[in-house]
């Protein structure tokens, strides 16, 4: 596949302005980074919004608050992905309650959250078909191979009726020191079926590795403040566009030109 998808997460749900001063928080500040990011090549946005101490919320008001306004600064030129990520806060009726209260245009759902087991595919199934049904784009979080597996099992039984899956294979944890293992990534793609489209993030110093690892064997890039604050060199980067502007550059470097917003739309099925 040339294009080459670089989606940006730009604050996640653990980091404060201790951590790095340009931290987009605010509705305002995640327009301005949208357009940032957007103007270097990004075509996605992954979004958390913060309550009013800056801790992580679900809360549908305020992520219409961040949607409107980043639309506001770019128009369709980004795919607005909302997260659902519990982070220990939320149960998964909460989260898919989030979501069909919303219906956002493209949302993250992580397997081991929304389906952990057998007793919550009663409700699991008829979640992933209303996100076919809605034409909600969705992109599938995994964490170990052994995620994989399980995703593409639950696929093959119809669980998740995904005939455009994307998924986003994530290096390293919070609790290791925040660097991914690249080398951990050809296990994630040799349990992936054919037709899954995939997607990297890598936390820490290795994430410009692990993008170049993808751009060079047919996957996708997510960066950003979320799980990275580095540059190659072990700088701290001024801020996320610098990692998208090298995301962008790895691309180019193995021959694939960043995708539009317009062009993830169309092939994943979705629209605005």
């Amino acid at each position: 596949m040339r294009e080459f998808i670089v989606m940006c997460a730009p604050n996640g749900a653990r980091r404060t302005r201790r951590d790095h001063p340009a931290l987009p928080l605010t509705p305002d500040e995640l327009a301005a980074c949208a357009r940032s990011i957007c103007d270097v090549g990004a075509s996605m946005i992954h979004v958390h919004v913060r309550d009013d101490t800056g801790g992580h919320t679900l809360d549908a008001g305020r992520y219409r608050d961040a949607i409107a306004a980043i639309r506001a600064a770019t128009g369709d030129d980004l795919v607005i992905q909302v997260t659902t990520e519990a982070c220990g806060l939320y149960s998964q009726a909460e989260q898919l309650a989030l979501v069909r209260e919303l219906k956002p245009e493209a949302v993250s759902v992580a397997v081991g959250e929304i389906c952990p087991g057998e007793d919550a595919l009663e409700d699991a199934a008829p979640f992933y078909a209303w996100l076919r049904d809605e034409g909600v784009m969705a992109q599938h979080i995994l964490y170990s191979p052994a995620d994989v597996i399980r995703f593409e099992s639950l696929r093959a039984d119809g669980v998740i009726p995904d005939e455009r899956p994307f998924v986003l294979f994530v290096l390293g944890r919070y609790a290791s020191n925040l660097t991914g293992d690249v080398a951990d990534l050809a296990s994630f793609v040799a349990a992936a079926a054919d037709d899954t489209t995939w997607s990297v993030c890598c936390f820490g110093k290795t994430e410009q590795a692990g993008v170049e690892a993808s751009a060079a064997t047919g996957g996708h890039a997510r960066v950003g403040f979320e799980n990275n604050l580095l540059l190659p060199n072990g700088s701290v980067a001024d801020d996320n566009a610098a990692l998208v502007r090298l995301a962008v550059d790895a691309g180019r470097a193995a021959g694939r030109d960043p995708a539009t917003a317009a062009e993830v739309r169309e092939m994943f099925g979705t629209a605005v």
